[in-house]
């Protein structure tokens, strides 16, 4: 596949995951119209449409914060996808709108609410700076309405901080530090070594390192950078461990692109590797990692993970499962919303076309070098 191709083509699995979620929720049909599959006996229409929006932008953001696109084509479906997602949020937090989300119920919209929180970080421009006033006042009062309730005692703790984190960002004085400190400060005490963090007291062998741990600490110490000493502090650590764990994420990426289904949550798909995807949007990839290389691994991965039939409905919207249509794997939380955080996977193309994750020539990944019989690195644990 040629260099441009391969972008091209990144872009167009991303329409094809994001399309149908913001065009109806962009014209306030989406409650109606989006089918809602989930586990045996659980409903969850109440929170999988929050749980859509919130995923999926979480993932595209740095795309529609971009401007360096590969070509005109490229740069008139980020405007347009940028004006759909700004529609999308206008709906969702309007409390006169037939697809008003709710933020104010149970315990699971405080998990979207911050992926949203987290889009509105990673896209301060074109998800909060050009939302109309209107749109802004509201969001702001749906995320306040998070804090009714208490987050549980792991990686949930992160979502209040990142969601007080947003706060900050947009300017509102009763933003809570004390959320955001508990979280940084709990996770410190959970941090069992080479990179990894116990979800809770307890380490737990999944990917939630990747699908939230590790791309929120990130995402909130730069959000708050300058704010309090102790917090500025832990920048480095959370930087070095981020990267470290990149390093694991990019050496689990089999020569055919799969990776191993660990843990909860795999019907996530490639969202699994947000990690790798993050390090690589922010230029703090391992030495051991290139650019171009991650980005053939994360190519490969999502082939895989998205091109398997099954995948997606004949309406184009995204199946439980962990490869094609495997509804057993969901558990009792999953249902069609949550799928969406496949999208993490996108993260790099947040980068311009010029930059080397783009423009290197195609590098075979760890996994494919060393099942190839071709020199590779060996891997060294991060101390401290």
């Amino acid at each position: 596949m040629r260099l441009a191709e391969e972008r091209k083509y990144w872009v167009s699995e991303l329409c094809r995951v994001a399309e149908p979620v913001l065009r109806l929720l962009a014209a306030r049909e989406l409650k109606k119209t989006m089918p809602v599959q989930s586990a045996a006996g659980q409903d969850r229409s109440d929170v999988t449409h929050l749980e859509a929006l919130g995923r999926l932008l979480c993932g595209i953001a740095p795309w529609l914060e971009g401007s360096g696109g590969a070509d005109e084509e490229e740069e008139r479906l980020r405007q347009q996808y940028a004006e759909l997602s700004r529609g999308a949020i206008a709906a969702g937090c309007d409390p006169e709108s037939p697809d008003y989300m709710n933020f104010a119920e149970g315990y699971q919209p405080i998990v979207d609410t911050a992926f949203l929180a987290q889009a509105i970080l990673r896209a301060p421009t074109e998800l909060w700076d050009k939302l109309d006033a209107k749109a802004q006042k509201h969001v702001v009062q749906a995320f306040k309405l998070t804090r009714s309730r208490k987050p549980f005692a792991m990686n949930w703790l992160l979502f209040s901080a990142i969601i007080e984190a947003a706060l900050y960002r947009m300017g509102e004085s009763d933003w809570d530090p004390m959320r955001i400190d508990y979280a940084l400060k709990q996770h410190e005490q959970w941090y069992v070594g080479d990179g990894a963090y116990g979800d809770g007291p307890s380490f737990h062998f999944d990917y939630y390192n990747s699908f939230v741990i590790q791309p929120m600490l990130v995402d909130i110490v730069a959000a708050v950078q300058g704010c309090y000493e102790d917090w500025d502090a832990m920048h480095a650590s959370i930087k070095e461990r981020a990267k470290r764990w990149a390093e694991v994420q990019e050496r689990l990426i089999s020569p055919e692109g799969t990776f191993p289904p660990l843990g909860r949550s795999l019907a996530y798909r490639c969202g699994a590797m947000q990690s790798l995807a993050q390090s690589a949007l922010l230029g703090e990839l391992p030495s051991s990692v290139t650019p171009a290389q991650a980005r053939c691994a994360l190519t490969a991965v999502i082939r895989r993970s998205l091109s398997v039939p099954g995948t997606f409905t004949a309406d184009g919207w995204l199946t439980i499962g962990f490869c094609g249509s495997q509804p057993n794997i969901g558990e009792h939380y999953i249902s069609t919303g949550s799928l969406y955080l496949c999208a993490a996977v996108f993260l790099p193309l947040g980068l311009a076309a010029e930059h080397p994750f783009w423009s290197g020539e195609p590098e075979d990944w760890t996994a494919r070098k060393a099942w190839s019989g071709s020199f590779f690195t060996i891997d060294h644990a991060l101390k401290g």
